[in-house]
């Protein structure tokens, strides 16, 4: 298997987590309106099926793929601690592209200040499940190969 098809499934595996977390969250009434699925169906001017396909495409095919790519060039002697990394550089990004565009202001902070803490809290386990998944698969050794 190759490397990228390692971070497809790791990926996968961390948008699985991600989802999990966002349903329970929203079933307890946090934030309701900090919705990426919502927010990504807005976007798009289609409905939340689609806003989460599209969720998935990012999670599996945007950051897994981009994370295999990137593994070697990041900071970190762990695939967990690189994968955190990987994923707080997509929230900065985030912050600072998808959220003014989505309407929400810079960092999120139309939605309250708590936007800015919520979103790098879940892109902090989205990393770290991601980086374990990755590492676990071998994709670390395979990344270190394809790179020499």
């Amino acid at each position: 298997m190759g490397t990228a098809s390692k971070g497809m499934i790791a990926g996968f595996a961390a948008t699985i987590v991600l989802s999990i977390i966002m349903i329970a969250k929203g079933m307890m009434g946090l934030m309701p309106e900090l919705n990426v699925i919502s927010m990504l169906s807005a976007m798009m001017h289609t409905k939340p099926v689609i806003g989460w396909a599209v969720h998935f495409m990012i999670g599996v095919i945007g950051w897994g793929v981009g994370f295999a790519a990137v593994f070697n060039g990041l900071p970190g002697n762990s695939s967990v601690m690189k994968g955190i990394g990987f994923a707080v550089a997509a929230w900065l990004m985030m912050m600072l592209v998808v959220m003014p565009i989505a309407g929400a202001g810079l960092f999120g902070l139309n939605m309250g200040m708590m936007a800015p803490a919520m979103t790098l809290m879940l892109h902090a386990i989205f990393g770290a499940v991601l980086g374990l998944v990755f590492g676990r698969l071998g994709g670390a050794a395979a990344a270190a190969v394809t790179a020499e």
